[in-house]
């Protein structure tokens, strides 16, 4: 279990809280512990605790914005063996898995692979081939997913609702394992990919009835700063039209870096308008973890 505690006044709390618990699991010798990253953003504390009830605290070593993943390294010795990572790049629709969270075996759940797909969600995270399993496991934050081979697949992400023509579920949305070897070295040294940071706007938007509608906004952000308000649409980014809210995050990323002036084009009632957000890194809003 991976239990985090982050200060009242952290970015990131009025959203996700300050107290946030799930599961990691273990996949380096060191015992290295990989979750999903919005259990641990801006934590002062962590303590991670194994199904037989060994508890030592941790520190957060590293966190990508990109894919979600998490780091948190063990200042004690867990007593955990290392999940081997796998490949999920051959797993497809209809293969069978396990989610194993906190409690191990006894809690896991067979699961099938029901959807590959692109995966955007409003806080400006994209996913361009998420993974999908039912039934949904009920503690999904950090679980692993773990191949018919055993090893790791990839890391319980959301809960979320998916429809097919003859029913509506629940499943559990994974982040690929694959997206961890090309940055798990940068993460280790730095505490985060060394990659050019994407243009923020700090705007939560949302797709409704074929409309992008601006749903909340971040405090101060930059969406904010320039005038952005609550249920504007957007119609375009720099003067292309999106459509949807995966394609809305592209075009905002193809103009530049995190900084990057980005002009984009809002409706309000039956006004329409032009603003220009000045972009900003996301991760300078944060609480940054304590280096040991």
């Amino acid at each position: 279990m991976v239990h985090a505690e982050i200060p009242d006044g952290a970015f990131t709390a009025p959203l996700l809280g300050t107290e946030r618990i799930g599961s990691g699991v273990v996949i380096g010798e060191d015992g290295m512990v990989l979750t999903i990253g919005y259990l641990i953003t801006e934590a002062r504390t962590v303590w991670l605790s194994t199904h037989d009830g060994r508890a030592v605290p941790g520190h957060v070593a590293g966190y990508d914005q990109t894919s979600g993943f998490g780091l948190v390294q063990p200042l004690g010795d867990l007593g955990a063996p290392v999940l081997q990572r796998g490949s999920s790049a051959g797993l497809e629709v209809g293969a069978h898995a396990i989610v194993i969270g906190h409690g191990g075996l006894a809690h896991s759940l067979n699961v099938q692979v029901t959807a590959r797909r692109e995966f955007a969600g409003h806080w400006e995270y994209l996913l361009d081939d998420a993974i999908f399993t039912a039934p949904a496991h009920p503690q999904w934050g950090g679980t692993a997913l773990v191949g018919t081979d055993g090893r790791l697949l990839g890391v319980g992400s959301l809960l979320v609702e998916e429809s097919t023509r003859d029913e509506t579920f629940e499943a559990n949305l994974f982040v690929p394992v694959d997206l961890l070897d090309p940055i798990l070295d940068d993460m280790l040294r730095t505490g985060r990919p060394l990659q050019t940071p994407r243009p923020w706007l700090g705007m939560y938007a949302t797709e409704q009835q074929g409309r992008l509608v601006v749903g909340a906004l971040a405090q101060d952000g930059p969406a904010h700063r320039a005038g952005v308000r609550v249920n504007d649409e957007v119609t375009a980014v720099a003067g292309r039209g999106v459509a949807g809210l995966a394609d809305m995050f592209r075009k905002v990323w193809s103009i530049g870096p995190a900084g990057a002036e980005i002009p984009l084009t809002l409706t309000r009632g039956a006004q329409t308008s032009q603003v220009r957000v000045h972009s900003a890194d996301r991760y300078d809003y944060l609480l940054k973890p304590q280096r040991h």
